[in-house]
């Protein structure tokens, strides 16, 4: 769900794409595919519960577990220390099957977020309240609250929040295009082109029949000293409060063999949560 992308996570720092399309009201002509990015947008918000059940979401709560990698996988599947990623910061060594981590990442409109991360009885904390941004990694010896890099902060601040990329895109100032067909899983689904006010470009995929998402790309990790392209697929939608919402999300970084899953267990909609969840400590 971002915050991928849920530090999105993704996600979303860490959990990406969690929230549904828009609803405009004109629909432009219909584009070479059969249908424009508009059409695709309002279909797309339909099928994931209606943009007045999303616009009434303040708060949500997703838990679950997240893989963090094994020694089956590449060297280059662990992040290096201080990768904006919520499996930086976890020791170099590793288990030979993947291991599993509980996570909680709490979400607040306009785009505060919290996630915190459990490894051999440490708590491992990644905050962003909007415009600031802190962590702490226990994995690292680093029990200090730090600040997040400026890098960080850019990567934080470019999330959509709890409504994900396609929600309200042309009110955030995005520009949504229809890129042709693709095949995701064996499926067609519709490649949709976004393009940002600064000219960032991200790509979201919508299955042509269910009109749900089921690829992103991620925001690309720095391994082995260079970025390399990620690509974040959407599993097992499940009805929660009249959302629709992936509680499965597999992670794949081009060049590195394998895939990293995010299982959502448990999601909670407009839980109480205080600002001060998301505040630095003093």
């Amino acid at each position: 769900m971002s915050r991928s992308g849920i530090l999105a996570c993704g996600a979303l720092l860490l959990l990406p794409a969690i929230g549904s399309g828009t609803a405009p009201t004109a629909l432009p002509a219909p584009s070479a595919t059969g249908l424009s990015a508009a059409q695709i947008l309002e279909k797309n918000a339909a099928a994931r519960g209606g943009l007045a059940a999303w616009h009434a979401v303040n708060t949500l709560s997703l838990s679950g577990k997240m893989e963090a990698g094994g020694n089956a996988r590449s060297t280059l599947a662990m992040p290096v220390p201080g990768d904006h990623h919520p499996h930086a910061g976890m020791p170099t060594a590793r288990p030979q099957e993947q291991t599993q981590l509980p996570f909680v990442l709490q979400l607040k409109r306009p785009l505060s977020s919290r996630l915190e991360i459990q490894f051999q009885g440490q708590t491992a904390v990644q905050v962003f309240d909007g415009s600031q941004g802190w962590k702490v990694r226990p994995f690292l010896n680093r029990h200090q609250v730090e600040s997040f890099t400026p890098e960080e902060l850019r990567t934080a601040a470019s999330q959509a929040g709890i409504d994900g990329p396609l929600m309200d895109a042309a009110a955030r100032g995005i520009t949504v295009s229809v890129a042709g067909k693709e095949s995701v899983d064996g499926r067609e689904a519709y490649k949709l082109t976004l393009t940002s006010k600064d000219k960032q470009i991200q790509n979201v995929w919508v299955d042509a029949k269910s009109f749900l998402e089921v690829k992103m790309d991620g925001t690309p990790r720095r391994l082995d000293g260079r970025y390399h392209p990620v690509a974040v697929y959407l599993r097992n939608y499940k009805t929660v409060s009249g959302l629709v919402v992936p509680t499965l999300l597999e992670t794949a970084v081009q060049g590195v063999a394998g895939s990293e899953k995010i299982a959502i267990a448990n999601v909670e909609v407009n839980p109480t949560l205080a600002d001060a969840r998301f505040s630095k400590p003093q």
